[in-house]
């Protein structure tokens, strides 16, 4: 079969006789989508991204362009094939994770509204080094934030929900979790993580240790997290939070001890070539008659 594919890359490289559409020849608003059989919604697009593929009658696959693919679930009709992003993500969300640890732990929050007022704040912070942590979620994304912290002087222990890759299973977290300094959360959302970290599980970290989500925003409970933020007893970095985008009038946005930042993990300029890397490399083994690659359903 020739497939018809849409992403946003107009020089996406396609096998012989596949036909490339991108919305500088094909606008989703205007035209037939019946004839889409391959659709990478727009990086970022959100809901409205995927609810063109309704229209896509003859689609085959739905290949997300994140690694994250709880919210395409709904879209999904028997004939498609759903694939996610795993691994094109993995060095941005990465970095800004460590890029978070470090911010919190070392105060940017205070400094960056300290220097808004003028004011030279000198203060004593925790270090990232010396710190025990626990990434939860070892796939892709987990491993490579393990990788990336290991430069530090620090102890890293991943959990995963099968315990692999060296990790311990997610079952096993509550023994040890009042004993990290810092949890980074890089799991996907599912009945079983959603409010992983509710008012109980918070409760059992220890004081003045540090949660870093740059996962889903529904693993933490957000009126759970913002009481122990109001009395300051832990510290938090989110790239993500429940609901999203956060309102404006949020009380989250004010609490203590917290730096976030709107959902940018992904989000970086090495998106561009990983992500339409992984389409071409999936177009080259659909036209081989190959398995794809991240195929989760």
């Amino acid at each position: 079969m020739k497939h018809i594919i849409w992403s946003q890359w107009e020089e996406l490289k396609v096998p012989s006789g596949y036909t490339r559409l991108s919305p500088t020849n094909f606008n989703l608003e205007t035209e037939d989508l019946s004839k889409i059989t391959f659709y990478v919604p727009a990086y970022m697009s959100g809901r409205k991204g995927l609810e063109y593929s309704r229209a896509m009658s003859n689609l085959q696959i739905l290949q997300m362009p994140n690694a994250g693919y709880d919210d395409a679930l709904e879209f999904l009709r028997p004939g498609i094939t759903l694939c996610n992003a795993r691994g094109v993500h993995d060095a941005s969300t990465a970095e800004l994770a460590v890029g978070l640890g470090i911010a919190v732990r070392r105060g940017f929050y205070d400094f960056i509204r300290a220097q808004d007022n003028g004011e030279w704040l000198h203060r004593r912070y925790a270090s990232l080094n010396d710190s025990k942590i626990a990434i939860v979620g070892f796939g892709s994304i987990g491993q490579t934030l393990a990788r990336y912290l290991s430069v530090y002087d620090v102890e890293i222990t991943g959990y995963s929900r099968k315990g692999e890759n060296g990790s311990k299973i997610i079952g096993d977290l509550d023994k040890d979790i009042s004993t990290y300094d810092i949890i980074f959360l890089t799991l996907p959302l599912n009945d079983e993580s959603k409010n992983l970290f509710n008012a109980e599980r918070l409760a059992k970290m220890k004081d003045g240790s540090l949660l870093v989500n740059v996962a889903r925003g529904a693993i933490i409970n957000t009126d759970a997290l913002l009481a122990e933020l109001t009395s300051k007893r832990i510290f938090a970095g989110l790239d993500v939070t429940d609901p999203e985008p956060l309102p404006a009038d949020h009380p989250l946005w004010r609490a203590p001890n917290c730096i976030i930042a709107p959902h940018v993990g992904g989000d970086s300029t090495a998106f561009e070539s990983r992500g339409r890397g992984l389409v071409e490399a999936q177009l080259a083994l659909l036209a081989a008659g190959e398995t794809l690659k991240n195929v989760v359903n």
